[in-house]
């Protein structure tokens, strides 16, 4: 199975409520585990560059999974995550996610 691409969308128009959910996600990066190891392999976030065709979203994620499984335990399971979920939530006006298995 090839690798499993996620990318996530905020619109968070505060830029240090933007700056707070930035740091979250590399708490994250660094506390996610799944069975004690570290299971995403690779994670890309950064804000997004002013530009009509982003629509208002103001904060890029990418994350790549091993499989669809440990995606799906990434939003349901992982502690890492619900903490995330807990600073963004609240200051994020939208959130648009969408995953791919990645063909390349």
């Amino acid at each position: 199975m090839a690798p499993i691409e996620r990318i996530t969308l905020f619109k968070i128009p505060n830029e240090a409520d933007r700056e707070r959910v930035l740091e979250q996600y590399k708490v994250l990066k660094e506390t996610a585990t799944k069975d004690g190891k570290p299971y995403i392999l690779a994670a890309a976030v950064g804000s997004s560059f002013p530009d009509p065709r982003n629509k208002g979203y103001t904060l890029s994620v990418k994350t790549t999974f091993a499989s669809l499984e440990d995606m799906k335990y990434y939003d349901s399971e992982c502690e890492a995550h619900t903490a995330l979920k807990a600073v963004a939530r609240p200051v994020s006006e939208d959130v648009l996610t969408t995953y791919y298995e990645n063909i390349l």
